[in-house]
């Protein structure tokens, strides 16, 4: 029978790969050692053996020539993927040089911690976007008004979707200076782009400021190496000011260092646990303590915000705190992020990889639970209307042209402006307008530390301490582990 040229090709193609796959089947059963099954070697050892074997094979047979730094990374990403822990991942020598940048020193971007679900732990109909866990305050990111829960669907006309977080990364960070374009999603109906202009990004540490009524503010933006050092410096000006109770704002925190935590956390505590870490490796399995030394004196009243945004190294301080009952926590339900992760260089890339779990003083462990607040205060919600208004003034640029018209706008023309978009039939309230244009017009300057006019979870804490009730709440409160088995054995909604 004859055959077309086109059928002879395909014959030939098809025979071709027959070939190869015994040839790869044949060099498999050779290079596995005969008495390999009659030794019960681990199975470890088994894929190990035919991992190294295709490894081989490909760089030797593939029919182009390969680059074996590309299989090499290629495996590794695909290992570390395998996991299915949005924490544990190959580093290439980007993203080594990227979190040398942000650990220790500055680099060129916009200000954002941001995270990727990994497909087998999305939620239903969830997008595989990239999720921002919270910006840095006084950076790009945040000036541009980008919150915690805000979806990246695209950068610079890209989307995200089929994205690796080291490729989303190397697109966001770049020179001062540069300007990169996202497409934000905000719930369910708000879609709205933001040019922002990359600037040097220093990482920060604490913000301070002493309240009216001798309460000392401390914002603690991150958990790095200054943070101990930094927070000592704002209780002993706090001591020098009169100061007679404390504000810990945690809210936005994405966590950090596991020592700067453990070591800032003793500055409040003289015994007990601090946090445990927990493993199937016998060295990871540690507990540490506070040191019986005492920098925040004892009869101040302490107060915690956390939110959604309070991440990993801040829940540890949350839940140290308030376990030993020496904070009372207001806001909402933190993160859940009760991993501990530790960083292996290999040349110029390495791994990240989860190596234990994290738990409270009463031996919580609130990875994907999070830590409940002793007094849960929330912003209110839009509705869907309100939703679609607020993305329509987004698009339009209301706050951001007014702000750019009137920089210096007096407290009386900023609520004329809002009286006049009301006038136009806008509903949503005084309140969420007048606050959107304020923070529009502080994003050209350092925000203040704390704002007491519309933060309504820090308005809580200051009445609750200007009562005198801190210590009669503590008393009461339930620590994380209470908390999680009542939720546990509540009845299911």
């Amino acid at each position: 029978m004859q055959t077309s040229p086109s059928h002879g090709k395909q014959d030939r193609v098809a025979w071709t790969a027959v070939v190869a796959a015994l040839a790869l089947c044949s060099l498999l059963s050779v290079s596995v050692p005969p008495a390999f099954a009659q030794t019960q070697a681990s199975e470890a050892q088994r894929y190990s053996s035919l991992f190294q074997n295709v490894y081989s094979f490909i760089l030797q047979n593939y029919v182009d020539e390969v680059d074996p730094k590309v299989l090499y990374e290629g495996a590794m990403k695909g290992m570390l993927d395998a996991l299915n822990d949005p924490y544990s991942t190959f580093l290439d020598s980007a993203a080594i040089s990227d979190l040398q940048d942000t650990t220790v020193g500055q680099y060129g971007g916009i200000g954002l911690y941001i995270s990727k679900t990994p497909p087998s732990s999305r939620r239903p109909g969830e997008e595989p976007w990239v999720e921002v866990v919270s910006p840095i305050e006084d950076t790009p990111g945040w000036r541009a008004g980008i919150q915690p829960g805000d979806w990246i669907s695209e950068i610079d006309g890209a989307s995200t979707a089929p994205l690796a977080m080291d490729e989303v990364l190397k697109k966001l960070r770049g020179t001062p200076g540069s300007t990169v374009v996202l497409t934000i999603r905000r719930g369910e109906n708000i879609t709205f782009p933001v040019a922002i202009v990359r600037a040097l990004i220093e990482v920060p540490s604490v913000k301070r400021a002493m309240m009216p009524n001798r309460t000392g503010y401390l914002r603690i933006i991150e958990f790095n190496p200054q943070t101990t050092a930094r927070v000592k410096e704002a209780v002993e000006d706090f001591k020098a000011q009169g100061a007679r109770a404390m504000v810990i704002d945690l809210r936005n925190n994405p966590g950090g260092l596991l020592s700067a935590v453990i070591d800032t956390a003793d500055l409040f505590l003289d015994s007990g646990v601090i946090v445990s870490t927990k493993s199937r490796t016998a060295y990871e399995n540690q507990v540490y303590r506070a040191k019986s030394t005492l920098t925040v004196p004892r009869d101040w009243p302490v107060v915690v915000l956390i939110n959604r945004g309070s991440a990993s190294a801040s829940e540890i301080l949350a839940g140290a705190l308030k376990d030993q009952k020496r904070a009372y926590l207001i806001g909402e339900r933190s993160y859940g992020k009760g991993a501990v992760q530790q960083i292996f260089p290999l040349g110029e890339t390495g791994f990240k990889l989860t190596m234990s779990r994290y738990y409270t003083p009463s031996d919580a462990n609130i990875d994907k639970i999070g830590i409940l607040p002793d007094l849960e205060v929330k912003e209110p919600e839009l509705t869907e209307e309100e939703s679609a208004e607020l993305s329509g003034l987004l698009e339009q640029r209301v706050f951001a042209n007014f702000a750019k018209e009137k920089p210096s706008a007096t407290e009386a023309e900023r609520r004329a402006f809002v009286r006049k978009l009301r006038d136009s039939g806008i509903k949503l309230s005084d309140r969420i307008l007048d606050r959107l244009l304020r923070n529009e017009l502080q994003r050209t300057s350092i925000a203040p530390a704390y704002d007491l006019e519309y933060d309504i979870q820090l308005q809580e804490a200051i009445k609750l301490i200007d009562q005198g009730r801190i210590r009669e709440l503590l008393s009461g409160s339930r620590t994380v582990r209470e908390s999680q088995d009542l939720a546990a054995a509540a009845p299911s909604p």
